[in-house]
Parts: structure tokens; C-alpha cells; sequence
């Protein structure tokens, strides 16, 4: 699954990382600064490193996201990481932003059976992204660029770039 190759949600053990993800996700209190959340966010993500993340935030497994320092994420937040999310330093997050690492095949058969798989997505430093932004698989942001709100990222971004629209384009 983490080297992109295809893979079935249904094996057990995909299934049981889900499920613990879930669980902390359950116990998470929301409340900035409490010990409590703090220990659960640690415990979900692969790279907590302080972030600020505000409830409810939804994960696929929480293991494979990787936040650098002064990092933070604003409510009802997915981010779908059957891939590897690395996300670097002082980025800002806005609300109802999906970053989605999960793939499908494009042909129907294969998509019946279940099959699924992943691409990464990374995301540099000191980057900002706006409420409702979509950033699909296999994207890479440059630092300091800006994601307007609402864009659908289907390409990478270069750094120091503001892209926005659907598909979001440079400005």
C-alpha cells in the first residue's frame, strides 16, 4: 500500500489500523492545549510535532501523516493517507480540507474488486491552504505556496505559487 502498488482495504490487518485510528479519533476531546488530546494525537499520527489540530479531524490510519513544527489544521478536516502525508513546517490548514492519497483503477472490473491504491502527498514548509481545498494523490506543494479556498489541486504546485480554481491554476 505505502509503495503505491495496488492493495485491498478488506485484508484484516488494513482493516484493524483503521479501526484503531478510529478509536483514538473517538476519545479526542478537541480542546487546544489539553494533555489528554495532545497524548491521543501523538498516539494516531506517525509526526505530531505539536500540531495544532482542531476536531473532528478524520484519518484512514493516522500512522503514515507526518506534520512538521507550528503546524495547524482547522475543523472537520480528511486527510485519507493510505499514502504518506508529510506535511512541513508553520503550515496552515483550513477548514474542510481533504488531502486524499487513495486511488482507484480506472477500469471498472478492478474497481468492483475492490482494488485500491495510493500516492503520496507532500507538502512544504511555511505553505497555507484554504477552507474547502482538495488535494489529490501524488501532489507535491512547494513551500510558501498558497492554496486558494475551494481550489482542486490535480497538479503540483510550484513554490512561492498561488493557485486556485477547479482545476486550481496559478494566478
Amino acid at each position: 500500500m505505502l509503495a503505491g502498488l495496488p492493495y485491498d482495504p478488506a485484508a484484516p490487518e488494513l482493516v484493524a489500523l483503521r479501526r484503531r485510528a478510529q478509536a483514538i479519533a473517538a476519545r479526542r476531546t478537541g480542546i487546544e492545549g489539553d494533555p489528554a488530546d495532545e497524548a491521543l494525537l501523538a498516539e494516531l499520527l506517525g509526526t505530531w510535532n505539536g500540531a495544532v489540530i482542531r476536531a473532528p479531524f478524520s484519518v484512514d490510519y493516522g500512522l503514515h501523516i507526518h506534520f512538521g513544527p507550528g503546524c495547524f489544521v482547522n475543523y472537520n478536516c480528511v486527510f485519507l493517507d493510505v499514502a504518506e502525508i508529510r506535511i512541513g513546517a508553520r503550515v496552515q490548514i483550513g477548514p474542510g480540507v481533504h488531502l486524499a492519497t487513495a486511488d482507484h483503477p480506472r477500469q471498472a472490473e478492478r474497481r468492483a474488486a475492490g482494488e485500491e491504491s495510493g500516492r503520496p502527498i507532500t507538502i512544504g514548509d511555511d505553505v497555507w491552504i484554504g477552507a474547502g481545498a482538495l488535494v489529490l494523490p501524488g501532489i507535491r506543494v512547494g513551500a510558501g505556496a498558497i492554496i486558494g479556498a475551494g481550489a482542486v489541486v490535480t497538479r503540483d504546485v510550484q513554490p512561492g505559487t498561488t493557485v486556485t480554481g477547479n482545476p486550481a491554476r496559478a494566478r
